[in-house]
């Protein structure tokens, strides 16, 4: 239901706003990728590839060092993005399961404050359809004619009958790339589709969301980023090889990555970031034309991150840093002070009440996460708990703690594990049973109990969990 006093407030912001020459409130712009590491991109220090465009919107605005998927794992991550919620109060708590239908969205509280909502991309959380196209539980978002809920299709196109993925094999769409052009491919195509949204709602306020299915795998990209990194010498992560007492058993892998074909692997993958950055800068040349560029939240983002050879793993699902900390850049000319660098931990569940805020957007509804506008903006705060709360799921089951440089990971499949990540941003030694560690052990535990205790998670009550939970607090 709409909340009428919100909608007069902002019909009076329209109207002073109109006489003034200026928008009526912010429009919201989020560009989500799928699978992403944080180290591809310059504003994390990247040095493979330049990204100039997202490093734009981090130069001109602020940086989140430490943001982390809440589950590691696309569903339940975007669940907990979307809604502030954690992944046991959506329903979402892995890949493949429908969002409860009674959850509100950000999208849907800028709805009823009077904004045009859309969507084009990845959604994954309507279940099993594949592809999935414009889901009938739209969440807020109006405009969902360009949302599938699952894929990481190539090639689309346009037909009579609606949009459909271009590339097909007896009738059935395939992941092929094959004459993919700056028109077809996935990411040049979702983002025409974002560029029309903007352009057809220009001088009111709107929120759009674009998903991209890269640069998840297959690992591959039209021309002529397929070759950008061809026969380069890409770096090989230092923990590609190390010892089992290096690794925990959450982390075993039985078979190792050879350098030489994870190189063949990362080219194309390097050739998709740029892709991606080339559209950010579409996206941002779109906004400047409009007029809109400086009264645009813009946020870049992933649903997790991609491990690409590091610890001799790829994908996702683990608390490692490159699986489980996420790129997050956020802009928004006159509230965030450019170059801010954000260090404290946050997560996926502290998307939703930030973004509503820093917009000043009220909302009454129910979110775990919590409201760090102050902390982005650059505003002055003495009372900010450092610490973010992460969950596996099904056998990768696990809970961690992660503050800005320590990160407490407790699962039903070895020891404790605590990690320095400021001594050791490799993440394969354990300091749990350092003396020097046991307050901050002993804090985070603490920390994390708590946090199971209130949100209801269940994973604490893992029986070899619950015992090194009991030691660690004596």
């Amino acid at each position: 239901m709409v909340n009428a006093r919100n909608v007069r407030q902002l019909g009076v912001a329209v109207l002073l706003c109109a006489l003034s020459g200026a928008s009526a409130a912010p429009n919201l712009l989020i560009i989500q990728t799928d699978e992403h590491n944080f180290r591809t991109l310059g504003c994390y220090g990247g040095t493979v590839l330049k990204t100039p465009n997202i490093d734009w919107l981090a130069k001109n605005g602020a940086v989140c060092t430490s943001f982390y998927a809440t589950t590691p794992v696309c569903s339940p991550s975007r669940a907990s993005f979307m809604t502030g919620r954690y992944p046991q109060h959506t329903d979402v708590i892995t890949n493949n399961i429908p969002m409860r239908g009674d959850l509100v969205t950000f999208a849907q509280v800028l709805k009823r404050n009077g904004y045009a909502t859309g969507y084009a991309g990845k959604w994954h959380l309507d279940g099993t359809a594949k592809p999935g196209w414009a889901p009938k539980r739209k969440f807020g978002f109006d405009d969902n004619r360009f949302m599938f809920n699952r894929g990481h299709w190539k090639k689309f196109e346009d037909t009579p009958k609606g949009p459909r993925v271009a590339a097909r094999k007896n009738g059935k769409p395939t992941y092929a790339v094959d004459g993919a052009d700056a028109k077809s491919f996935s990411t040049d195509w979702l983002t025409d589709k974002a560029i029309g949204f903007i352009k057809q709602n220009k001088g009111k306020p709107w929120c759009y969301m674009v998903a991209l299915p890269d640069p998840h795998g297959p690992n591959t990209v039209r021309k002529p980023y397929d070759t950008m990194f061809a026969g380069r010498k890409l770096p090989i992560p230092a923990t590609l090889h190390k010892s089992p007492a290096q690794t925990p058993a959450w982390a075993m892998m039985e078979r190792k990555i050879n350098p030489a074909v994870l190189s063949r692997l990362m080219a194309p993958y390097y050739g998709m970031v740029r892709c991606i950055d080339d559209n950010v800068g579409r996206l941002l040349d779109t906004l400047r034309a409009q007029g809109e560029l400086d009264n645009t939240v813009i946020v870049f983002t992933s649903d997790h991150g991609d491990l690409c050879g590091e610890h001799g793993r790829l994908n996702k699902g683990v608390p490692y840093e490159g699986s489980a900390r996420i790129p997050f850049v956020i802009y928004y000319k006159g509230r965030i002070r450019a170059g801010r660098r954000v260090g404290e931990a946050l997560s996926c569940i502290d998307f939703m009440p930030t973004v509503l805020a820093l917009m000043d957007v009220k909302s009454d509804v129910k979110v775990d996460g919590r409201d760090a506008s102050a902390l982005i903006a650059g505003d002055a705060l003495t009372d900010w708990n450092d610490l973010a709360f992460l969950r596996g799921t099904g056998e990768q089951g696990w809970l961690c703690a992660v503050s800005d440089d320590l990160k407490l990971v407790y699962s039903g499949k070895d020891k404790p594990w605590l990690f320095d990540l400021k001594r050791d941003e490799n993440e394969v030694n354990n300091y749990f049973n350092d003396p020097k560690y046991q307050d901050h052990v002993k804090r985070m535990t603490r920390a994390l109990l708590a946090y199971a205790e209130q949100q209801k998670d269940t994973s604490i009550q893992n029986a070899q969990i619950k015992r090194q939970v009991e030691a660690a607090l004596k």
